[in-house]
Protein backbone atom coordinates (compact mmCIF):
# COMPACT_ATOMS: atom_id res chain seq x y z
CA UNK A 1 0.00 0.00 0.00
CA UNK A 2 1.16 3.64 -0.85
CA UNK A 3 1.82 6.08 2.01
CA UNK A 4 -0.88 8.32 2.18
CA UNK A 5 1.64 11.51 3.15
CA UNK A 6 5.10 12.53 2.51
CA UNK A 7 7.23 15.06 3.71
CA UNK A 8 8.85 16.76 0.71
CA UNK A 9 12.44 18.61 1.25
CA UNK A 10 14.49 20.43 -1.25
CA UNK A 11 17.74 22.24 -0.63
CA UNK A 12 20.32 23.93 -3.13
CA UNK A 13 23.89 25.22 -2.53
CA UNK A 14 26.43 26.49 -4.48
CA UNK A 15 30.09 25.82 -3.15
CA UNK A 16 28.10 24.40 0.19
CA UNK A 17 26.96 27.90 0.62
CA UNK A 18 22.79 27.64 1.03
CA UNK A 19 20.71 29.02 -1.87
CA UNK A 20 17.32 28.21 -1.46
CA UNK A 21 14.87 25.46 0.06
CA UNK A 22 11.53 24.33 0.46
CA UNK A 23 9.38 21.91 2.58
CA UNK A 24 5.81 20.77 2.67
CA UNK A 25 3.90 17.76 3.60
CA UNK A 26 1.92 16.55 0.81
CA UNK A 27 -0.22 13.57 -0.67
CA UNK A 28 1.50 10.51 -2.71
CA UNK A 29 -0.33 12.13 -6.13
CA UNK A 30 0.93 15.34 -5.51
CA UNK A 31 4.43 14.23 -5.31
CA UNK A 32 5.40 14.53 -8.79
CA UNK A 33 4.09 17.93 -9.24
CA UNK A 34 6.07 19.28 -5.71
CA UNK A 35 9.66 17.76 -7.26
CA UNK A 36 9.08 19.46 -10.39
CA UNK A 37 7.85 22.88 -8.57
CA UNK A 38 10.95 22.41 -6.29
CA UNK A 39 13.46 21.52 -9.06
CA UNK A 40 12.53 24.95 -11.12
CA UNK A 41 13.02 26.95 -7.81
CA UNK A 42 16.31 26.00 -7.15
CA UNK A 43 17.63 26.26 -10.75
CA UNK A 44 15.78 29.87 -11.12
CA UNK A 45 16.66 31.42 -7.65
CA UNK A 46 18.04 35.38 -7.77
CA UNK A 47 21.22 33.94 -6.19
CA UNK A 48 21.85 31.97 -9.41
CA UNK A 49 22.32 28.07 -10.26
CA UNK A 50 23.13 25.51 -7.48
CA UNK A 51 26.16 23.05 -8.22
CA UNK A 52 24.11 20.64 -5.68
CA UNK A 53 20.30 19.99 -5.16
CA UNK A 54 19.25 17.72 -2.74
CA UNK A 55 15.41 16.31 -2.55
CA UNK A 56 14.56 14.35 0.61
CA UNK A 57 11.04 12.31 0.54
CA UNK A 58 10.20 10.74 3.67
CA UNK A 59 7.35 8.70 3.93
CA UNK A 60 4.93 9.51 7.27
CA UNK A 61 4.64 6.90 9.83
CA UNK A 62 2.71 9.51 12.19
CA UNK A 63 -0.71 11.06 11.02
CA UNK A 64 0.52 15.00 11.70
CA UNK A 65 -0.45 16.73 14.68
CA UNK A 66 -3.00 19.58 12.81
CA UNK A 67 -2.08 23.20 13.85
CA UNK A 68 -3.90 26.30 14.02
CA UNK A 69 -2.29 29.19 11.08
CA UNK A 70 -1.14 32.43 12.78
CA UNK A 71 -3.42 35.44 11.96
CA UNK A 72 -1.62 37.31 9.03
CA UNK A 73 -0.97 41.00 10.05
CA UNK A 74 1.24 43.48 8.60
CA UNK A 75 3.33 45.92 10.58
CA UNK A 76 3.73 49.80 9.14
CA UNK A 77 6.52 50.41 8.28
CA UNK A 78 8.00 53.33 5.42
CA UNK A 79 11.64 52.41 5.45
CA UNK A 80 14.41 50.28 7.11
CA UNK A 81 15.05 52.74 9.65
CA UNK A 82 11.37 52.79 10.92
CA UNK A 83 11.03 48.99 10.74
CA UNK A 84 14.41 48.63 12.61
CA UNK A 85 12.66 51.21 15.49
CA UNK A 86 9.27 49.33 15.63
CA UNK A 87 11.13 46.03 15.88
CA UNK A 88 12.18 46.39 19.65
CA UNK A 89 9.27 47.68 21.08
CA UNK A 90 7.03 44.69 19.72
CA UNK A 91 9.92 42.10 21.21
CA UNK A 92 9.91 43.81 24.48
CA UNK A 93 6.08 44.07 24.42
CA UNK A 94 6.18 40.19 23.77
CA UNK A 95 8.56 39.67 26.84
CA UNK A 96 12.37 39.40 25.38
CA UNK A 97 15.09 41.11 26.86
CA UNK A 98 17.07 44.15 26.22
CA UNK A 99 20.08 41.76 25.76
CA UNK A 100 18.51 39.36 23.79
CA UNK A 101 17.10 41.93 21.38
CA UNK A 102 20.17 43.17 21.04
CA UNK A 103 21.95 39.79 20.63
CA UNK A 104 19.66 38.65 17.71
CA UNK A 105 20.17 41.79 15.67
CA UNK A 106 23.87 40.67 16.00
CA UNK A 107 23.14 37.43 14.89
CA UNK A 108 20.39 38.59 11.91
CA UNK A 109 22.71 41.86 10.37
CA UNK A 110 25.98 40.43 10.83
CA UNK A 111 26.25 39.08 7.51
CA UNK A 112 26.72 35.33 7.94
CA UNK A 113 23.91 33.56 7.49
CA UNK A 114 23.13 30.52 9.53
CA UNK A 115 21.82 27.48 7.73
CA UNK A 116 19.65 26.67 10.50
CA UNK A 117 17.80 29.39 13.02
CA UNK A 118 19.55 30.21 16.80
CA UNK A 119 17.29 29.60 19.72
CA UNK A 120 18.01 31.99 22.34
CA UNK A 121 16.95 32.55 26.23
CA UNK A 122 14.71 35.42 26.25
CA UNK A 123 16.05 36.98 29.44
CA UNK A 124 19.79 36.41 28.95
CA UNK A 125 20.76 36.64 25.59
CA UNK A 126 22.06 33.29 25.38
CA UNK A 127 21.91 30.60 22.72
CA UNK A 128 20.81 27.25 23.40
CA UNK A 129 21.07 25.39 20.19
CA UNK A 130 23.84 22.70 20.65
CA UNK A 131 25.57 23.86 17.10
CA UNK A 132 25.98 27.52 16.13
CA UNK A 133 27.32 26.89 12.77
CA UNK A 134 24.43 24.64 11.59
CA UNK A 135 21.46 26.16 14.24
CA UNK A 136 18.18 24.56 14.47
CA UNK A 137 16.40 23.06 11.77
CA UNK A 138 12.03 23.13 11.66
CA UNK A 139 10.95 20.75 9.60
CA UNK A 140 8.25 18.16 8.65
CA UNK A 141 5.67 20.47 8.51
CA UNK A 142 2.95 21.27 5.83
CA UNK A 143 -0.19 22.82 4.85
CA UNK A 144 -3.47 21.06 3.40
CA UNK A 145 -3.27 21.42 -0.69
CA UNK A 146 -7.03 22.88 -0.51
CA UNK A 147 -5.77 25.63 2.25
CA UNK A 148 -2.87 26.34 0.30
CA UNK A 149 -4.58 27.52 -2.68
CA UNK A 150 -7.09 29.10 -1.04
CA UNK A 151 -5.07 31.11 1.04
CA UNK A 152 -2.73 32.05 -2.12
CA UNK A 153 -5.52 33.15 -3.95
CA UNK A 154 -6.43 35.84 -1.38
CA UNK A 155 -2.69 36.89 -0.81
CA UNK A 156 -2.60 37.60 -4.51
CA UNK A 157 -5.62 39.32 -4.44
CA UNK A 158 -4.21 41.80 -1.81
CA UNK A 159 -0.97 42.50 -3.54
CA UNK A 160 1.44 39.91 -1.56
CA UNK A 161 3.73 37.19 -2.59
CA UNK A 162 1.35 34.60 -2.35
CA UNK A 163 3.98 31.65 -2.38
CA UNK A 164 6.30 33.44 0.03
CA UNK A 165 3.89 34.55 2.63
CA UNK A 166 2.05 30.92 2.29
CA UNK A 167 5.32 28.79 3.25
CA UNK A 168 6.67 31.15 5.87
CA UNK A 169 3.48 31.29 8.00
CA UNK A 170 3.41 27.59 7.79
CA UNK A 171 7.12 27.44 9.09
CA UNK A 172 6.13 30.30 11.79
CA UNK A 173 2.78 28.52 13.11
CA UNK A 174 4.67 25.18 13.80
CA UNK A 175 7.74 26.88 15.62
CA UNK A 176 4.65 28.85 17.30
CA UNK A 177 3.35 26.37 18.46
CA UNK A 178 6.34 24.61 19.88
CA UNK A 179 7.03 24.34 23.86
CA UNK A 180 8.21 27.12 25.45
CA UNK A 181 8.35 29.47 22.36
CA UNK A 182 8.05 33.17 23.19
CA UNK A 183 8.46 34.62 19.83
CA UNK A 184 9.79 34.26 16.44
CA UNK A 185 11.91 36.90 14.39
CA UNK A 186 12.83 36.07 10.48
CA UNK A 187 14.81 37.95 8.27
CA UNK A 188 15.30 36.11 4.63
CA UNK A 189 18.72 36.30 2.97
CA UNK A 190 17.20 36.59 -0.56
CA UNK A 191 18.81 40.17 -1.53
CA UNK A 192 15.46 40.91 -2.88
CA UNK A 193 13.18 40.24 -0.26
CA UNK A 194 13.10 42.53 2.58
CA UNK A 195 9.90 41.77 4.24
CA UNK A 196 10.67 39.20 7.56
CA UNK A 197 8.62 38.62 10.37
CA UNK A 198 8.29 38.51 14.05
CA UNK A 199 5.90 35.14 14.92
CA UNK A 200 4.50 34.43 18.24
CA UNK A 201 1.20 32.93 19.69
CA UNK A 202 0.57 36.70 21.52
CA UNK A 203 0.25 38.44 17.78
CA UNK A 204 0.46 35.58 15.50
CA UNK A 205 2.30 35.92 11.73
CA UNK A 206 3.55 40.01 12.22
CA UNK A 207 5.25 40.43 8.71
CA UNK A 208 7.19 43.86 8.57
CA UNK A 209 8.14 45.12 5.51
CA UNK A 210 12.01 46.91 4.76
CA UNK A 211 12.80 44.86 7.31
CA UNK A 212 16.44 45.32 5.80
CA UNK A 213 17.51 47.37 2.58
CA UNK A 214 17.28 45.99 -0.72
CA UNK A 215 20.10 44.12 -2.13
CA UNK A 216 21.21 43.07 1.27
CA UNK A 217 22.40 39.02 1.64
CA UNK A 218 21.99 39.81 5.80
CA UNK A 219 19.13 37.52 7.07
CA UNK A 220 18.55 34.50 10.21
CA UNK A 221 16.50 33.10 12.54
CA UNK A 222 16.05 33.47 16.05
CA UNK A 223 13.56 31.85 18.25
CA UNK A 224 13.54 33.33 21.90
CA UNK A 225 12.51 30.65 24.27
CA UNK A 226 11.33 31.17 28.06
CA UNK A 227 14.44 30.35 30.59
CA UNK A 228 12.67 27.75 32.20
CA UNK A 229 12.21 25.75 28.52
CA UNK A 230 13.42 21.70 27.85
CA UNK A 231 15.77 22.43 25.01
CA UNK A 232 16.56 19.31 23.93
CA UNK A 233 11.99 18.46 23.85
CA UNK A 234 11.79 21.54 22.00
CA UNK A 235 14.17 21.11 19.23
CA UNK A 236 12.59 17.40 18.92
CA UNK A 237 9.49 18.98 17.94
CA UNK A 238 10.45 21.09 15.37
CA UNK A 239 12.68 19.20 13.80
CA UNK A 240 11.11 15.49 14.46
CA UNK A 241 7.02 15.75 14.77
CA UNK A 242 5.07 16.21 11.84
CA UNK A 243 2.16 19.24 11.88
CA UNK A 244 -0.11 19.94 8.98
CA UNK A 245 -2.02 23.48 8.47
CA UNK A 246 -5.53 22.51 7.52
CA UNK A 247 -7.41 25.38 8.61
CA UNK A 248 -7.39 29.29 6.40
CA UNK A 249 -5.77 32.16 8.85
CA UNK A 250 -7.73 35.30 9.28
CA UNK A 251 -6.18 38.26 7.41
CA UNK A 252 -6.29 40.83 9.43
CA UNK A 253 -4.68 43.61 7.23
CA UNK A 254 -2.12 46.42 8.63
CA UNK A 255 -1.74 47.53 12.00
CA UNK A 256 0.54 50.43 13.59
CA UNK A 257 3.14 49.95 16.71
CA UNK A 258 0.75 51.87 18.78
CA UNK A 259 -1.73 49.52 18.00
CA UNK A 260 0.23 46.43 18.94
CA UNK A 261 1.81 48.18 22.26
CA UNK A 262 -1.68 49.65 23.14
CA UNK A 263 -3.78 46.92 22.79
CA UNK A 264 -4.29 43.74 24.94
CA UNK A 265 -2.79 40.33 24.38
CA UNK A 266 -4.29 38.64 21.75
Amino acid sequence: MKPKLWNIRMRASRESRHISGAENITTTDNLETSLLDYLKRAQGHEKGPPDRIVFTLEALKTEPSLIPPLPVTTLECKNHTDALSCIKPVLRHLGISERGIDTSFEIIYNGETMRGASIMDSETGHRLEPDRKRGIRASRFGMTESVRRTLEQSLTNLGLNSQVVTEALTLASKVASAPGVMAELCVSDDPSYTTGYIGSQRLGYLRVPHIKESGSSAGGRVIFVNPSTDVNRLISYLEGSPVLVSTLPELRGIISLDEIIGSPDR
